[in-house]
């Protein structure tokens, strides 16, 4: 599936890197590079626009009140040399908020972010040439403030009607989003639904009782329906037997 993207932003040099990073990743289809916001709602009106790079501080009109301006809103990325932005922005349930400078890591990682919430097929990889190694991390908005969690410290996510808590290894974090859109922001390969209520690190697992997961003090239940998927994951064929 191919994503039709466009980038919007005041800067040539941004422009042109952004442009570069885009033509690096398969999945992604550069409909249009624009210099503002009407050259954007150009392209917008005239074609099937799945995705937006977004910059904030554009003159005549920013990224956030040309958002407020459109009807049908594409999925949002944001593409800023400002970081204070960050929580109006997610007000609108953007994709991502990248900060310039913006490595390819990162972006690459925005991109594989965008590409699950557009896509109708499983998530994968979309294929970028990476060039450094960066620690994968999202970040939650709770009390008026956005906090940053390293995925690798992630014990599980914890569903609470319309919030969830993210427990990580020294911590807890509450926010308003509802437990699939967590999930399918977390990777796969990483995370695992065990329960309606519950997303759990793999690798976090130290055993299986009954049909509870036992992560430190933590007793996860395993629902009754999704039990034989989840162990057939977890255990895999890695069971010493006689």
């Amino acid at each position: 599936m191919k994503i039709n993207c466009i980038i919007v932003d005041d800067e040539s040099l941004a422009r042109k890197g952004l442009e570069k990073y885009v033509k690096e990743i398969e999945d992604l289809e550069l409909k249009g590079v624009c210099k503002n916001a009407m050259q954007a709602n150009t392209i917008i009106n005239n074609e099937k626009i799945d995705l937006l790079f977004l910059d904030i501080e554009m003159p005549m009109i920013s990224g956030i009140d040309f958002l407020n301006s459109l009807k049908h809103t594409p999925k949002i990325i944001f593409t800023t040399a400002y970081s204070e932005y960050a929580i109006e922005s997610f007000e609108f349930d953007v994709v991502d908020y990248l900060v310039k400078p913006i490595s390819f890591e990162r972006f690459l990682q925005a991109a594989n972010k965008a590409y699950r919430f557009i896509s109708d097929k499983p998530p994968t990889v979309i294929q970028g040439k990476t060039e450094e190694k960066e620690e994968e991390f999202i970040f939650v908005k709770t009390d008026k403030q956005l906090v940053k969690i390293l995925l690798k410290n992630i014990l599980f996510v914890e569903s609470m009607q319309n919030y969830i808590r993210i427990h990580t290894i020294d911590n807890s974090h509450i926010t308003l989003v509802p437990l699939k859109k967590v999930f399918d922001i977390l990777p796969e390969k990483d995370f695992i639904q065990v329960h309606k209520s519950y997303v759990i690190s793999k690798s976090k697992v130290e055993a299986i009782v009954g049909n509870q997961i036992l992560m430190g003090a933590h007793k996860i239940p395993i629902g009754r329906s999704l039990k034989e998927e989840v162990l057939e994951i977890l255990v895999k064929n890695k069971i010493l037997k006689k």
